[in-house]
């Protein structure tokens, strides 16, 4: 019966890296949609800023303070989301040397760009 119980404990161990692997897939989709959550949370944030700004006004206090909760709230979540991938893999002693640490993503500076051309004029 040691056999089996051998097979029994083997089969376990798969089991549950499974589990950590797919739990750890699903952390990473949710912090996934956290950040492109707070991404377009700033989106709408700079967009009331430049269509304000661009009409000869400011945006309004009550606009940019409901815009910047918004932002603040989503830019937690996701930033939570973020850590909590980054501790599940510290727990499970995955790590991807192509991607960059939670930490790193919650920080990284923004890329400046240029503002996209009308080209059909």
């Amino acid at each position: 019966m040691a056999i089996w119980d051998k097979v029994k404990e083997g089969i376990d161990k798969a089991g549950k890296a499974a589990q950590d692997v797919f739990d750890e897939g699903k952390l990473r989709i949710d912090a996934y949609r956290a950040r492109e959550q707070a991404d377009k949370a700033a989106e709408a944030l700079g967009y009331a800023v430049f269509r304000a700004t661009d009409a000869g006004g400011e945006l309004g206090a009550d606009a940019r303070d409901r815009l910047m909760a918004a932002l603040r709230a989503q830019d937690a979540e996701a930033r939570r989301m973020e850590t909590d991938l980054a501790a599940a893999r510290a727990a499970n002693g995955t790590s991807e040397a192509s991607e960059m640490p939670a930490s790193a993503v919650a920080t990284a500076p923004v890329q400046q760009s240029a503002p996209p051309t009308d080209s059909a004029s």
